[in-house]
């Protein structure tokens, strides 16, 4: 008995690593397995069990046929088999990731069976159901997309719609930011196509809270409609009629209800998935409605890399993103569209994820378009164009160690960039002084704990804040 209380805990008080755990338990005769199994199980430890940065075990204690990983890592499909110890019902798959990756994915028992791992105690939601979470040791949960009951909230406004070029009915919500109507004679406006979607599975109520609660963006209103046909609308046989139903019907009710500016520059849409490809079109299409587009893991349909690449430039300012874990048909199309707008000269923002196709992945980085398109101001000096006065995007972010802060000023201009934790306090100052040229770029070695920051340029009575993410 002694002996195999010493395999079951040395791995946790010893440091034994998971594969000499196994060999042990191996070595074991039959008889004497499952109650090591069990004592694994019960010891406490976080699992999956996570080792050296990079390496994760998935681990299974409870009787099946057999057990496989689906998830974002296998595009769904349950073809990674875990190994059965003998003579109990313990099993397990080991896999290799990156540091900061974030993965959706659930087991799947006796060929049929999908179940959340149980005993991991983090799951996302998701268009199906919830999913389990995998959380590798350098990523970071961002903090704008739990709810605070310290700072101010907007409120939601649901109304149904009818469309008149549709033939058909929705219900349509607008996110007013704290304060409305007061402060301002105009708000910038945001259009989420998945609306509902973005609302309850992607947290974006609270992540426009914290952001502009934190000054990190500037107040917006947020016009929130769901698909009737989703396919045919936002990528289908449907797309240039739900266009105009978007631009000819919705928008003239929203801008004449709302104090939404007219201003293409200070109107953004925005989506996920086939969400990203109607907001690629409607851009595309109304540019001189919507002048910024925010893009998360898009189908992009040859129709929009086509018209990108050989039509005149547009004055629209892009934000694209796509997961090196996500749908593999897409990261091709991202990628040709990311290119195409670098050839073309257009301002635009793409980052890459190690996460997959899910909404914890675009509820994790739905701040950047935000913060980019919409920065806070104090509401001094706003003559100064937007395009003069720019701060990143930090690269890397998340980071370790050392990143990269690019920031634009007018040459001449008095500029500070501080980096705070999320109580307040300052803790570098990677820059202060005059710039003497109008774009800059400042190496931040950072030398504090892992987590989260606020990084905030100010000057010439602008300010523009980002989130730093850093991993050691």
């Amino acid at each position: 008995m002694i002996g195999l209380l010493v395999v079951c805990t040395s791995i946790q008080a010893n440091g034994q690593s998971f594969n000499a755990f196994i060999a042990r338990m191996n070595s074991l005769p039959e008889a004497s397995r499952q109650a090591v199994a069990d004592s694994f199980m019960n010891s406490g430890h976080p699992l999956p069990y996570l080792e050296q940065d990079t390496i994760v075990h998935f681990v299974y204690n409870v009787h099946a046929s057999s057990v496989a990983l689906a998830g974002d890592a296998t595009e769904w499909n349950p073809d990674q088999p875990f190994t059965a110890i003998s003579g109990c019902t313990f099993s397990y798959l080991t896999k290799t990731y990156e540091p900061d990756a974030r993965l959706d994915y659930k087991l799947v028992t006796d060929g049929s069976n999908w179940i959340l791992d149980p005993k991991n105690p983090y799951t996302c939601p998701g268009g199906f159901g919830p999913n389990s979470e995998l959380r590798m040791p350098a990523y970071v949960v961002p903090p704008e997309i739990r709810y605070y009951n310290s700072i101010p909230h907007g409120v939601v406004r649901d109304t149904t719609f009818h469309s008149t070029t549709l033939g058909n009915s929705r219900q349509v919500s607008v996110y007013l930011p704290d304060g409305y109507p007061s402060g301002r004679e105009q708000y910038p406006v945001i259009l989420f196509h998945d609306g509902s979607d973005y609302i309850n599975l992607g947290n974006v109520c609270n992540i426009l809270d914290y952001l502009i609660a934190e000054h990190q963006m500037s107040p917006v209103i947020a016009v929130f409609v769901p698909p009737v046909d989703r396919t045919a609308e936002y990528a289908g046989a449907k797309i240039d009629i739900f266009t105009a139903f978007i631009v000819n019907e919705l928008m003239p009710v929203i801008d004449n209800r709302y104090k939404t500016s007219r201003d293409p520059s200070l109107r953004a849409i925005a989506g996920a998935s086939d969400g990203g490809n109607i907001s690629l079109y409607i851009g595309m299409k109304h540019p001189e409605m919507f002048g910024k587009i925010a893009a998360q893991s898009s189908d992009v349909q040859t129709v929009i890399s086509n018209t990108f690449a050989n039509g005149p430039k547009l004055n629209l300012d892009l934000y694209l993103d796509i997961g090196t874990y996500d749908l593999a048909v897409l990261i091709p199309m991202v990628h040709y569209l990311r290119d195409i707008l670098k050839s073309k000269g257009y301002p635009f923002q793409f980052q890459e994820w190690h996460e997959g196709h899910s909404w914890g992945n675009w509820k994790g980085h739905l701040r950047l378009p935000l913060m980019r398109f919409f920065p806070y101001t104090t509401g001094m000096n706003e003559t100064v164009p937007q395009d003069d006065f720019r701060l990143g995007p930090v690269t890397p972010n998340p980071f370790y160690g050392t990143t990269s802060i690019p920031f634009s000023a007018p040459s001449g201009t008095s500029v500070v960039l501080s980096v705070a934790d999320l109580t307040g306090k300052t803790v570098a100052t990677p820059f202060s002084g005059v710039v003497s040229g109008s774009n800059q770029v400042v190496d931040y070695h950072h030398r504090q704990a892992a987590g989260v920051y606020i990084l905030t340029m100010r000057g010439t009575g602008i300010v523009r804040k980002s989130v730093l993410i850093s991993a050691l």
